[in-house]
């Protein structure tokens, strides 16, 4: 993508216009929850997936049904089940009879091949059928008795789960943890919130949101975002958090020593670098700074960090640890 600075300009300006729009037709259902907003946009222009975290009945599964309304795109929704299978996820050969009596396995897809996905309370499935998503999540394809079937264009996946604490949960192995772009944990809304949701939901119809924008501009906006330029030293920064999650590594806080099993893989920097692009793009900024990666650190990383026995049974939260490391981490960087 080669583009004039005028031309390059100009696509920003409309890149932060239809975010806005994008935002504003959400909103007309989801009440509050902005950074939640946020993030699941920023992912999907990023050409990642989400994770949302909380307990049932906080509007995860209408946000994710609110901006499929909003998208000019194919939209599935799954509710994984302890009995679901990795068939009912990508499709299955099933035998047909052609006209000429002839009979032949031909692949019916499975509600995987859209272009907004939402996989509805994940944890509830088997880890054999959770598995199931790892390679459409990564490398956008699917494969049945040895054949690939690309899923072209847009492919966002967001998964809902419930706290692991509840009964019936399966907890998320690590690899497909990491296939996540971003885990956002979803709160409680406030008592101000609780008033205007029981306003739209008990008084009356709810005006429904527009469709207002492509998959196919989706995917440009992504490929635009890539284009922001970031500084040696920024960037080295990005790849301090993520070394510093590792225990054994030099740049390690003490409480990363203490708590931390395992730290971010590569993806996490990655992710943090794709995010703050973004980020960098809606703050109406044509570089990337360090408070761009900041406010992506928590999200990025909560689920890319595993605790050690000391730190689950001190109840240690990944937050905190974040915010421990964005506080030491960093201020002096050499390029």
């Amino acid at each position: 993508m080669e583009l004039s600075e005028d031309e390059f300009r100009n696509e920003l300006s409309n890149f932060r216009d239809e975010f806005e729009k994008l935002r504003n037709e959400v909103a007309k259902r989801i009440v509050g929850q902005t950074p939640i907003v946020d993030g699941v946009l920023i992912s999907m222009i990023a050409g990642g997936h989400v994770l949302l975290e909380g307990v049932p009945g906080l509007g995860k599964t209408l946000l994710v049904r609110t901006l499929s309304d909003v998208l000019e795109a194919p939209f599935s929704r799954i509710q994984f089940t302890p009995d679901l299978m990795p068939a009912d996820l990508i499709g299955t050969n099933i035998l047909i009879e052609g006209n000429d009596g002839q009979k032949e396995f031909q692949f019916q897809r499975g509600p995987l091949f859209a272009n907004v996905v939402l996989a509805d309370e994940i944890n509830r499935a088997t880890p054999k059928t959770q598995s199931a998503l790892l390679e459409a999540m990564q490398e956008h394809s699917v494969t049945v008795a040895g054949t690939s079937h690309q899923l072209d264009g847009l492919f966002f996946v967001l998964a809902t789960q419930n706290p692991l604490e509840m009964e019936g949960t399966y907890p998320l192995p690590e690899a497909q943890l990491d296939r996540f772009l971003m885990k956002l944990m979803v709160p409680f809304p406030t008592t101000e919130e609780m008033e205007t949701i029981m306003d739209r939901t008990t008084a009356g119809a709810i005006a429904p949101p527009e469709k207002v924008i492509s998959a196919e501009r989706i995917v440009r906006m992504g490929q635009l975002s890539r284009l922001i330029p970031i500084a040696d030293d920024v960037r080295r920064y990005a790849i301090l958090l993520i070394m510093a999650t590792h225990p054994e590594h030099e740049t390690a806080t003490s409480m990363v020593r203490q708590f931390v099993r395992y730290g971010s893989s590569p993806r996490g920097a990655q992710a943090l670098i794709l995010c703050a692009k973004i980020k960098a793009v809606l703050d109406g900024r044509f570089h990337v700074c360090r408070d761009d990666l900041k406010s992506v650190v928590h999200s990025v990383l909560r689920h890319r960090v595993m605790l050690n026995f000391e730190g689950q049974a001190e109840g240690i939260k990944i937050d905190t640890i974040l915010n421990d490391l964005v506080e030491k981490v960093g201020h002096e960087v050499a390029v």
